[in-house]
């Protein structure tokens, strides 16, 4: 059986134990629901097999008869073999086969021959050529983005990462040292693009868990698209990400990163800069304005294709991390390690057990929305647990018993029905006290 068979056995075989729905066996196979039914209803029937293809092991009928082929293989063997360098091709002998023998055959159906005989072995392959990719037309239309880790300082400061920004049409560059290429690291060196020039179209990345994940097992089942917060953040602002195969894909970025290795670092050598901070101050004023007027070019075409500069405030609400966190029956809501107490305000009645978006910024301060209002709060102490009970819980020995061959659960029903069965007590006669 194919692949695809075999995939269709082993969904088949779950939604029929009940662990699978069938709408979602199709949307995994790619099937419609009318087909899937198909599949199901043959699988019900014939099981396993059913799914096979039916010409799986049969003749082709379309199949040459064995003598020519013992014929063409001769031929072959005896005229158009030799060493490496004499032996004909099977697309050269099937043109001399046809022109000196009558024998008229498809070079494909002769390759495949010549390979089950020995009469030919496959040539290595060579590697597949990557033709060099044209710059975009447009200034803003694609936008590469990398980190760099490296030391930068030469041990004056820790080892960190430059954050890169490199337009594509013209090689306009914008960087900020971080520490490590997180979200808040993407954020903050798009965020000074978009301060500079404006919204891009696309951002072009590498497959790190900052940008793009891959779907988990429930969101394949849901056919919902897997996305980052960097990447909530991107939607928000109308950007294309676009996930590299390979780090030639994004050279232009790469490219760059040596050309800052090399300049940069020495630079800073010059300055004395020993931090992140000096050394983004000194990318600001002036490194990256010499930067792009020594490299940066023109675009081909001369529109900007970048997007307006959204406000201070539309860029606060964007530029934040959104987690959805159950409120509990005291209106507290657990975030990363913090216990937060809501206010119910004017609410006679609070939402427990519904969930708040709690809504982290750069600065690390929080806010609570509840239905797309926002919820006053406090941060309260981590609540005190009876440390003492605990102890002598785990230090209590677990004694595990056995149950009695006459106990209860071990008896019938009937047993256990007699035996919760009152028995009638008869009554008390109370006998007159003697008079004295």
């Amino acid at each position: 059986m194919s692949r695809r068979e075999l995939e269709r056995v082993e969904l088949m075989g779950r939604v029929a134990s009940g662990d699978l729905g069938l709408q979602h066996a199709a949307e995994m196979l790619g099937l419609s629901y009318r087909q899937s039914k198909r599949v199901w209803r043959r699988y019900r029937e014939h099981g396993g097999e059913g799914l096979k293809h039916g010409n799986a092991g049969r003749e082709s009928n379309r199949s040459k008869p064995q003598k020519l082929r013992r014929r063409v293989l001769s031929l072959i063997q005896r005229k158009y073999s030799g060493s490496e360098a004499e032996r004909f091709g099977p697309t050269l002998a099937a043109e001399h086969l046809a022109e000196e023998d009558g024998i008229g055959i498809d070079h494909e159906t002769l390759r495949r021959w010549m390979l089950e005989a020995g009469l030919w072995s496959r040539r290595r392959r060579r590697k597949k050529h990557c033709q060099r990719r044209e710059r975009k037309a447009h200034f803003g239309e694609l936008v590469q983005m990398d980190g760099s880790f490296h030391h930068w300082l030469e041990g004056r400061g820790p080892r960190s990462c430059l954050m890169n920004m490199v337009d594509d049409a013209t090689s306009t560059t914008e960087a900020r040292l971080e520490k490590e290429e997180t979200i808040w690291a993407a954020a903050g060196v798009l965020r000074a693009w978009i301060g500079k020039f404006g919204v891009p179209r696309a951002l072009y990345t590498d497959w790190k868990n900052v940008y793009r994940r891959k779907a988990t097992p429930a969101e394949q089942l849901r056919g919902e698209v897997p996305v980052t917060q960097f990447g909530r953040m991107c939607q928000k602002l109308d950007i294309q990400i676009i996930a590299a195969s390979s780090p030639q894909a994004k050279g232009r970025v790469e490219r760059n990163h040596g050309t800052h290795q090399d300049r940069l670092i020495k630079k800073l050598r010059r300055r004395g800069i020993a931090s992140d901070e000096a050394a983004n101050q000194f990318l600001q004023d002036e490194y990256l304005p010499q930067h792009n007027r020594r490299f940066a070019r023109r675009p081909i075409e001369p529109q900007d294709y970048h997007r307006r500069r959204p406000s201070v405030r539309e860029l606060q609400q964007i530029f934040r991390l959104e987690t959805e966190r159950v409120i509990s029956n005291d209106w507290v809501v657990r975030h990363d390690g913090r216990w937060l107490q809501l206010h119910p305000g004017s609410r006679c009645y609070g939402p427990t057990q519904s969930k708040a978006l709690v809504c982290e910024y750069a600065n690390r301060s929080v806010e609570v929305y509840y239905r797309g209002e926002r919820v006053r709060f406090h941060e309260i102490a981590e609540p005190i647990r009876d440390v003492a009970h605990l102890q002598r819980t785990q230090a209590r020995p677990r004694v595990r018993t056995k149950a009695r061959p006459d106990h209860p659960w071990r008896l019938g029903y009937e047993m256990r029905t007699a035996m919760r069965t009152p028995i009638a007590v008869p009554p008390v006669v109370q006998r007159p006290s003697a008079t004295p």
